[in-house]
């Protein structure tokens, strides 16, 4: 299996950069999208918006936009990048984006996708609607690609449509 970077740590402050082995679990993508569907509910609730993870085809949340009163049903997709995977595209099937569709037709919302990716020591997040994520990204035969290279993220945080937070972390101590 791949590695990813720990620091290995003294007392107090880190010590040095080590190449550590990690074998994820065999539930690790499911626990992967629960935790990136808890990550975005807890966000919005922050910040004012009232909101509820939805086991339903096609969308994770329902969210009501406190500054625009839009009714936001939300498809969260997650992903744990290993070393050597930084970087690479996130593929969203074609077929999601009819299934968002469908679900928020049914539940009077407009789509969104919020797209949460950890690699590198940093947990990323991008929420945009659907529509946006199509303009950015048109469906290709099979797969709509979100960018993930540096200058695709530039954007990101100067596009008004997409709203960003992210986390920086490190392991200081952990089994070997």
């Amino acid at each position: 299996m791949v590695g990813e970077r720990f620091v290995a740590a003294g007392y107090h402050e880190p010590l040095e950069i080590k190449e550590m082995k990690i074998d994820k679990s065999t539930r690790h993508s499911k626990i992967t999208g629960d935790f990136a569907e808890n990550l975005i509910l807890y966000w919005l609730s922050k910040y004012g918006f009232e909101c509820s993870i939805v086991d339903h085809t096609g969308i994770d949340i329902i969210a009501k936009n406190p500054h625009s009163n839009e009714l936001m049903g939300i498809s969260v997709k997650g992903r744990s990048r290993n070393i050597g995977t930084e970087g690479s595209y996130l593929s969203l099937p074609n077929d999601n984006f009819k299934k968002a569709k469908m679900a928020c037709d049914a539940f009077g919302c407009v789509p969104y996708f919020a797209i949460v990716v950890d690699e590198n020591s940093k947990i990323e997040v991008f929420i945009t609607s659907m529509k946006h994520l199509l303009e950015l990204f048109p469906m290709g035969a099979k797969v709509s690609a979100w960018k993930m290279n540096e200058s695709w993220k530039k954007h990101y945080l100067s596009d008004p449509e997409i709203m960003t937070f992210d986390f920086t972390y490190q392991t200081t101590h952990w089994w070997k």
